[in-house]
């Protein structure tokens, strides 16, 4: 067949993208996702699209790919996607459902870790020659305290039993799933204004949606607990970043940790709220993008989408 089948518009692990190449044309060409109108050039015979959460996967995009069978997301997330359209043009969607739990679960605990000890944050004081000894010894540990999960998926499960055994207490509050099931691990199902009361750490997972758009305000952050440390590892409009700033401002909040935001790539502009805001850790969309996770998913996202192409064929 002439022409690519398969078009990859952001990273992808090479041992996976040289899986599909074995099988069938593709272009990979991770600078897609900033070029996206040169997508649809690639036109009549594409039957795959690979992307991950930057690639605005559209009605008319899919209308400029009219051989398009499959899209294979590279995560979990798929608000990028209009999945809409996809249906009504029997075109199927394959996120990687689990293949980046380790990774998101690992970094909700790491920041959690961070931003209660506090001891990380005085490197400048070190380099400028003080020993900051009592201040950096007054941070808090995190066997004890309570985890808050909003929203129960898998990742959250996989979380909610990482930090039972580190000594968590974990609470979590889901509307369609009962966190005190046998798949929960230790988690206790509880409603949303409970988790906002009792949780030293808040970990978000819930999608992007007209109802979860800023969860997180004025109103539900004034709802936490004094102190409390809050971990955004979902996506970045369920956060109204002025509240969080003025949260963290004013000491409502302990510390927080954002991985999304509503502007991806946060441009300067976009990032001045944050400015001199203190406790804070920003990272660019990464907590389910570690070595071993991006092998994991782009392994996963290899074989459905061949498997899809190989069943037509």
């Amino acid at each position: 067949m002439d022409g690519d089948v398969i078009v990859i518009t952001e990273f992808m692990d090479e041992a996976a993208v040289h899986s599909l190449k074995d099988h069938f044309p593709a272009r990979y060409d991770p600078g897609l996702a900033d070029r996206q109108s040169e997508i649809a050039a690639y036109g009549q015979n594409v039957r795959a699209l690979v992307v991950r959460n930057r690639t605005q996967v559209t009605a008319s995009l899919l209308d400029a790919l009219p051989s398009l069978e499959c899209v294979g997301r590279l995560g979990v997330g798929l608000d990028n996607i209009d999945l809409e359209a996809c249906k009504d043009r029997g075109i199927a969607v394959y996120p990687a459902t689990g293949a980046n739990s380790l990774s998101v679960a690992e970094y909700v605990i790491t920041g959690a870790l961070v931003l209660l000890r506090q001891s990380w944050f005085v490197t400048p004081q070190m380099i400028a020659g003080e020993w900051p000894r009592q201040s950096a010894g007054a941070g808090n540990e995190l066997a004890g305290k309570t985890l808050g999960l909003v929203g129960f998926g898998l990742i959250a499960r996989d979380l909610a039993q990482r930090a039972t055994a580190l000594g968590m207490d974990v609470i979590a509050s889901d509307p369609f799933d009962a966190a005190d099931d046998p798949a929960s691990g230790e988690a206790k199902s509880v409603d949303l204004p409970t988790v906002y009361a009792k949780a030293d750490v808040i970990s978000l997972h819930v999608p992007l949606t007209k109802a979860t758009h800023h969860l997180i305000d004025d109103d539900a952050l004034a709802q936490m607990k004094p102190g409390a440390i809050l971990v955004n590892a979902a996506r970045g409009g369920v956060v109204s970043e002025p509240a969080v700033a003025k949260a963290l401002s004013s000491g409502q909040l302990g510390g927080a940790a954002l991985d999304t935001f509503e502007t991806e790539p946060l441009t300067a502009e976009a990032a001045a709220v944050f400015e001199g805001v203190p406790n804070l850790i920003l990272t660019p969309h990464i907590a389910g993008v570690s070595t071993e996770a991006n092998s994991r998913v782009s392994a996963m996202t290899a074989n459905t989408v061949l498997a899809h192409l190989t069943r037509q064929d």
